[in-house]
């Protein structure tokens, strides 16, 4: 591939990284029983969004993740680890 090809590649995170990252703020939000709308609210961010990003849509600023991470009271590298949360439960 030339350094041109690359250069002019759209950058985007894995799909694995972006099932990690949707499923973790999913199951967070669920055990903390806030819905995407009171989620959104607490992070100043629109409903849509929230759900955009749980469905692995979005792709997400690390400011906006930290944002979301402080709202369920979690680290970053929480949300971007694999069974962090582990038969609904966290770890």
């Amino acid at each position: 591939m030339s350094k041109n090809t690359i250069n002019n590649k759209l950058r985007k995170p894995s799909q694995k990284i972006t099932r990690i990252l949707s499923s973790n703020i999913r199951a967070f939000r669920n055990i903390r029983g806030l819905s995407q709308e009171a989620l959104a609210e607490m992070c100043s961010l629109h409903r849509t969004y929230i759900g955009a990003v749980e469905r692995g849509e979005r792709n997400v600023t690390l400011s906006t993740l930290e944002l979301i991470a402080e709202a369920l009271g979690v680290s970053v590298p929480e949300l971007l680890t694999v069974e962090s949360i582990k038969n609904g439960r966290e770890k």
